[in-house]
């Protein structure tokens, strides 16, 4: 079954619009609960991951894992690897399920070929790579994944500040992609995530902050939602953003501010209000070590085993030294929602 067309079009210029920003919070510990086998390199190897729930049987749930050096690596909740798929230096990846297909689909910035595909199979959990979709830029960096009803739509972050919508369509034996919309900001992106209900894409801008576009609207410009120069937590490299995903729109924002080991949690809706801030320390007890330096991270906001408020997952630059074994490690939000204080929302 085709995926639908999502019609994003037009250009915009800048304007810089600033949110009310808050003092600053208090930085708070909370405890690693997993992690995932090495991503496979030494170096400067994993960089994103990504998370697919399984439509009945939430055990054979999977962790999808970048290694740039080499491809997608994908693991089961318990950390063990299922599968890797050597296609070459991939960065960022993002799932977003029943995108009107009987696969599921997930896409990874690959520095050479632009857009990779990979198809997720409903019912074994399966992954494989369907095809690339160039994007006649040079190296594409971070990416994100969206959709509207039956509709895809992906956002390729480049180093030069620009991020690009694609339309994607097709189907799990090949699948297509226009280019629809693009937009500069000043300075490097990476990390960007869609939140289909409030209509918007959240982009990291790695030296300045945190932007929303309102990506449905061809006349909208990027809103900063924060910036480093506020004090409110974040510090540069801004990394990975993702979204605990609550209903009627409400829910969280995490964004990893690299240099400074921690993560800034903002309100999901506008004014974006920022929620706290916090580091992820060792679990000794299950000899897990603590994390650093994190480039790319995901929110899955559905329950899992063992995760009923959901889960984060997030790179780990040094397990335990820096560029070292890179891996994954996972964190039940619950204990976050409790370190944070977070108001306890229905899940979307």
């Amino acid at each position: 079954m085709p995926f639908a067309r999502l019609v994003l079009a037009g250009a915009s210029a800048i304007t810089l619009a600033a949110c009310a920003t808050v003092a600053p919070v208090p930085t708070v510990p909370v405890m690693v609960t997993a992690e995932t086998a090495p991503a496979g390199a030494t170096g400067d190897a994993a960089d994103d991951p990504a998370v697919w729930r399984h439509p009945t049987d939430a055990a054979q749930s999977l962790i999808l894992g970048t290694n740039k050096q080499e491809g997608l690596v994908v693991y089961a909740l318990d950390g063990s690897e299922r599968q890797r798929l050597p296609i070459g230096p991939i960065n960022n990846v993002d799932v977003r399920q029943d995108l009107g297909s009987a696969y599921d689909i997930a896409v990874a910035s690959n520095d050479t070929q632009g857009i990779s595909v990979f198809s997720i199979d409903r019912t074994t959990g399966e992954v494989k790579h369907v095809n690339d979709v160039p994007t006649g830029k040079t190296e594409p960096y971070g990416i994100c994944l969206g959709k509207s009803g039956n509709a895809g739509v992906a956002g390729v972050t480049y180093k030069d500040g620009t991020i690009e919508l694609w339309e994607l369509d097709g189907e799990a034996d090949g699948v297509t992609g226009t280019l629809a919309r693009s937009v500069k900001l000043a300075t490097q992106l990476e990390g960007c995530v869609f939140d289909e209900v409030n209509g918007t894409l959240v982009i990291g801008e790695e030296a300045h902050g945190v932007w929303s576009l309102a990506y449905m609207d061809a006349a909208s410009v990027p809103v900063e939602i924060d910036t480093v120069a506020a004090n409110n937590g974040l510090v540069a490299d801004v990394e990975g953003v993702s979204i605990w995903r609550g209903q009627d729109g409400k829910g969280w924002i995490v964004a990893s501010a690299q240099a400074a080991d921690r993560y800034v949690v903002y309100e999901r809706q506008a004014p974006h209000a920022v929620m706290g801030v916090f580091t992820l320390v060792a679990n000794t007890q299950a000899g897990i070590d603590k994390v650093t330096h994190t480039d790319g991270l995901d929110v899955f906001s559905g329950a899992l085993p063992g995760y009923p408020r959901g889960i984060l997952v997030v790179q780990d630059d040094g397990n335990p030294n820096p560029e070292q074994d890179q891996n994954f490690k996972l964190v039940d939000w619950a204990m976050l929602e409790t370190a944070l204080g977070l108001p306890v929302l229905e899940a979307e």
